[in-house]
């Protein structure tokens, strides 16, 4: 499959429910596009500014969206599995019934995302701005949240089995009836200033 390279001004343009497989997006404009419906299977996004687009409804397989700008971008019942985002700020954006399944978004902006419910579980957030999000219900089993930011951060109900916390401040976020191993639990403990002996 040849692989196609595109260094273009995309705003505004219709992307809805095409087959981006193997695509190069690189440093592209893509602010307001409707990319509604669409697929990828090994596409790649690099510095895109995709601020407003609409990528509700749309699959994405194995795709990479590294460094992009999705501030305000419509992700409702987008699906991802085994993506990076690696470096991508989705301030603002809506995740609404969005499903992920693995891959790494490590560095993503998520300050103040609505993540109720989510399963967000064995997904890669390490060094993650997750200050403010909303993770009440959401289960995190087997996450890797090293040295991800919660300040504010909502815990209500949250699964955090088996995640990796180190370097996490969790005395920051807000904490109630958060599910923890043991590992997790004096995690908890020392960030509330206990000394474990």
């Amino acid at each position: 499959m040849a692989v196609q390279h595109l260094h273009e001004d995309l705003n505004g343009h219709d992307l809805g429910g095409r087959h981006l497989d193997a695509v190069h997006f690189d440093h592209c404009e893509l602010r307001g596009a409707d990319l509604s419906d669409a697929s990828t299977l090994g596409a790649v996004f690099t510095s895109c500014d995709l601020t407003n687009a609409d990528l509700s409804g749309s699959t994405h397989d194995g795709s990479a969206f590294t460094n992009c700008r999705l501030v305000g971008a419509r992700l409702s019942t987008a699906t991802f599995r085994g993506c990076k985002l690696t470096g991508s700020d989705l301030t603002q954006a809506l995740l609404l019934g969005m499903s992920i399944d693995g891959g790494d978004w490590s560095y993503v902006n998520l300050r103040g995302a609505a993540l109720q419910k989510h399963d967000l579980s064995g997904l890669r957030l390490a060094y993650a701005d997750l200050s403010a999000a909303d993770l009440t219900g959401a289960n995190l089993q087997g996450a890797d949240l090293t040295a991800a930011v919660l300040s504010q951060t909502i815990l209500c109900d949250t699964n955090l089995l088996d995640t990796r916390l180190d370097g996490v401040a969790l005395s920051a976020a807000r904490v109630d009836g958060v599910r923890l191993d043991l590992a997790g639990a004096v995690r908890l403990a020392e960030s509330l200033g206990a000394v474990i002996s």
